[in-house]
């Protein structure tokens, strides 16, 4: 049998610390299923890319690391704002699977709660590898962001002028 695990996230943007997940949970589970959630909102500061932006940079990040695509998938989900049923909710978008993948610890006791074991990744580098504080500096104009992004994730922001539109959407001059 399949051993699937579900690793759900904004990704806004898919950054290095997220790369780093994916890798480790391969080693856990078969197939991994990545879940793009809040895949309902974009163009804000919180949510500035697209569920399919978002897709394009994981998939493109993943094909450049080498990792083996016949073993990821990756589904947008769009929210429903009932904690009680994320689960059932999210179990309608997303192939089988026996392991949640978190560290939120909202997420650990939603997939707890609906039975489901929880494999806990370690932090890797949270202080730097973190979507909000690379939000920020492309907000700054700081370049620095792109050392937290895969390159491919970098060339997609690029291509959509993701840091125009995010310093347009967040009212910076």
């Amino acid at each position: 049998m399949t051993v699937r695990g579900v690793f759900p996230g904004r990704f806004q943007p898919f950054h290095l610390g997220h790369l780093e997940i994916v890798k480790w949970a391969l080693e856990k589970v078969d197939e991994l299923i990545i879940v793009i959630g809040t895949a309902q909102e974009s163009h804000t500061i919180v949510n500035p890319f697209t569920a399919g932006e978002r897709m394009i940079m994981i998939k493109s990040a993943l094909i450049e690391e080498g990792v083996d695509m016949s073993r990821i998938y990756i589904v947008p989900v769009p929210d429903v704002l009932m904690n009680a049923v994320w689960v059932e909710y999210l179990k309608l978008y997303v192939p089988s699977f026996k392991y949640g993948i978190s560290r939120n610890p909202l997420v650990i006791r939603l997939f707890r709660d609906a039975g489901y074991e929880v494999l806990i990744p370690p932090a890797f580098e949270r202080d730097k590898y973190s979507s909000t504080k690379i939000r920020l500096l492309m907000m700054a104009n700081d370049p620095s962001w792109r050392d937290r992004v895969p390159k491919a994730v970098a060339r997609v922001i690029d291509e959509i002028n993701g840091v125009e539109r995010l310093r347009e959407v967040s009212g910076v001059d």
